[in-house]
């Protein structure tokens, strides 16, 4: 395994064959947040995850090149919930949900599942929740607007820089992702959300 700083943060799927690091100066740039929408939901339902309809998912948002796999890339599988939708990113080995990621490259963003570290509460506060259910009413969001200015910065930092090309989701010289997408049926999706 490789080396890596004493002040990392090491995560893995449930079975330990996947997993890797980031490091402390990374979580002074992302952003926890929690998010309540159907799809997130869906995702843990799909896997057989607990139901976190009522806590949400836990998800530390990084640009991609700040996430290093150490061990087990080979059991990197992807699932979207529909043909455009983001992409799922999971264990094969155990079936662990791992990242969401956009579906190009040049579009540099990856949220992780807290729920993925040994010690989650070194990750910072949450600072934002978004899709919070309401009786008889739309969702709300709170924080959304520093969300998105922290998720703009990071991905203008990634373009000028050219870190954008570092990812360990896709190859870059294609710009395919390191795993065919499953792509769920309409009918295998509205059976995930009917309830949401």
């Amino acid at each position: 395994m490789p080396s890596t700083s004493p002040d990392a943060l090491g995560f893995s799927c449930a079975c330990g064959s996947l997993s890797g690091h980031i490091d402390a100066a990374a979580v002074k740039q992302g952003t926890r947040i929690v998010c309540h929408c159907a799809d997130c939901r869906a995702v843990e339902l799909y896997h057989g995850a607990p139901d976190p309809k009522d806590s949400g998912v836990d998800l530390l948002q990084l640009n991609p090149d700040m996430v290093k796999i150490d061990q087990g890339a080979e059991h990197l599988q992807l699932l979207q919930l529909s043909p455009r939708g983001l992409y799922r990113w999971y264990a094969g080995c155990c079936g662990t949900p791992m990242f969401n990621s956009l579906r190009k490259p040049r579009l540099p963003f990856i949220a992780l599942r807290s729920t993925l570290f040994a010690e989650p509460d070194r990750l910072g506060k949450v600072v934002a929740q978004a899709f919070i259910p309401q009786a008889g009413k739309p969702p709300r969001h709170e924080g959304a607007a520093r969300m998105t200015m922290k998720l703009a910065s990071r991905m203008i930092s990634a373009w000028v820089s050219g870190r954008w090309r570092q990812t360990p989701l896709f190859d870059i010289e294609s710009g395919l992702p390191v795993a065919q997408p499953l792509v769920l049926s309409k009918a295998e999706r509205k059976a995930l959300t009917k309830d949401s």
